[in-house]
């Protein structure tokens, strides 16, 4: 499987040079070539599947520079009930019956409580695996909004070969999110506080990963969504979820997905491409409506820092959704000297764009529908479903849940994916229900750990130093 760049870049690369190398030269994201199809004889077979081999027949599907041993061994260490709590690893829960049946997914029940555990738990032990192949070492460069950071830190903390670097906005995660970051101690993680917002950190990234000279010297890489190894692996839960609810492979569903970057919902994108049942894919937002307000006019407008709203569910709080790229590129029929005008000269010269309307019509046939969300009704939808199921949700699950039942259809299951768990929200939680959420024993008083961590201003040559400087020590 040769992979290629949204922009056009037309050099054929393999899977674990673009596992390494995150963005391509010409800036834009990777894609596979083609997405394999699967039939109905396929889904028959996988059904009875395990997730760690479910996860290796999907894989690879897409990873042919890997021998298949060893990639069937990298899922069988990733994905195990002693991580995940569960055998099923990604069990779905019903909330309701009757005509309109509607389940949540549990994706976050790994070490740091999040959705993102699924495929950064898999990513350092592909990092390790290659780098040890290759005798070579790796410097991560990220950026997180809140959940990203810690599943990449706890992903790699000890890994031979590499180094994290992980942007995140000073002041703007929950006290949990920050301390499960902060209070790491491992030589190899580097944590840096940034004096702007989320948009400000992924684009700090980008302008150095677009220094082809630094990264080349320094050898970064990246464990955002931007690095496709990441999105694949996400790609395998939306099957896992669709056996669970259903009997037949001619069965649809849909899925509704809190949404801030845009990859958890474009690895749904890849899913119904490869030809899963998918009915509707619902695109939920919080105050931060960039996605929704493009999937309901077609125009996708970035909003500035001063207009990124700090809300209550903090890690969807993004005005500038990287992974959106990768979607636009498919509609668009790949076209990527037209993607590359819109996300490169395009998008800096006039904050965003406009599909024609014949490219907005498009966009139904992809199954994209979407809503927003605001505090009062995170916390009607958690106080709700407390009460209704005394189901405790976080609150960037609540978005999810929220926008989902705005798109109900009779007799189509529909399946939230659970993004956090409730712990890492407790303020809100309490706000919502009068009570703190429970929280793992592990992580009791977690928030009093020393912290070590770094504050800058937005400067991405700032960020090149501090990274040189602890390259060379």
């Amino acid at each position: 499987m040769n992979y290629t760049s949204t922009r056009g870049d037309p050099t054929p690369r393999r899977f674990c040079e673009i596992l390494l190398e995150g963005l391509a030269p010409d800036g834009g994201l990777y894609l596979p070539a083609h997405y394999p199809q699967i039939g109905d004889a396929t889904l028959t077979r996988w059904r009875g599947l395990s997730y760690a081999d479910l996860a290796f027949e999907i894989l690879s599907l897409y990873i042919d520079d890997i021998p298949a041993a060893d990639l069937k061994a990298l899922a069988a260490k990733t994905y195990t009930a002693a991580v995940y709590g569960s055998e099923a690893i990604v069990p779905v829960r019903q909330l309701q019956a009757g005509d309109h049946p509607l389940y949540i997914q549990a994706l976050s029940n790994g070490p740091t409580l999040a959705f993102k555990d699924m495929a950064m738990q898999l990513l350092g032990n592909l990092f390790e695996y290659e780098l040890a192949r290759r005798g070579e070492t790796l410097n991560i460069l990220g950026a997180t909004s809140g959940d990203t950071g810690s599943a990449a830190e706890y992903a790699m903390r000890g890994k031979q070969g590499v180094r994290v670097f992980m942007l995140s906005p000073e002041g703007r995660m929950s006290p949990f999110q920050q301390a499960q970051m902060f209070s790491l101690q491992d030589a190899n993680i580097h944590n840096i506080a940034v004096q702007g917002v989320f948009d400000d950190c992924q684009d700090i990234v980008k302008a150095v990963s677009n220094d082809l000279d630094f990264k080349r010297r320094y050898k970064i890489g990246t464990v955002n969504s931007i690095n496709w190894a990441r999105l694949l692996a996400q790609v395998v839960y939306y099957f896992a979820g669709y056996f669970q609810v259903t009997e037949r492979n001619d069965q649809p569903v849909s899925f509704a997905v809190p949404s801030g970057n845009f990859g958890n919902v474009c690895a749904g994108h890849v899913a119904r491409c490869m030809g899963l049942p998918i009915a509707q894919l619902v695109v939920a937002t919080n105050e931060n409506d960039v996605l929704d307000e493009f999937f309901r006019t077609g125009r996708y407008r970035v909003r500035a820092s001063s207009e990124t709203f700090e809300t209550s569910s903090p890690s969807m709080d993004i005005s500038k959704a990287s992974n959106f790229e990768r979607f636009v590129f498919d509609l668009l029929d790949r076209d990527g000297a037209r993607v590359a005008d819109l996300f490169g000269p395009g998008l800096a010269r006039d904050g965003g764009f406009q599909l024609t309307p014949a490219e907005f019509e498009r966009i139904a046939g992809f199954g994209f529908v979407s809503g927003k969300s605001s505090h009062a009704d995170r916390l009607a939808t958690i106080r709700s479903t407390w009460q209704a199921h005394q189901d405790m949700i976080d609150t960037h699950t609540a978005d999810g849940l929220k926008v989902a039942r705005e798109h109900l259809q009779p007799g189509l299951p529909m399946i939230v994916l659970e993004t956090a768990l409730p712990a890492k929200f407790a303020a809100t939680i309490e706000e919502a229900l009068g009570r703190q959420p429970l929280r793992p024993a592990a992580l009791v008083g977690i928030e009093a750990l020393p912290k070590r961590f770094t504050v800058m201003p937005v400067d991405a040559a700032q960020v090149k130093a501090f990274v040189a400087r602890h390259c060379a020590a």
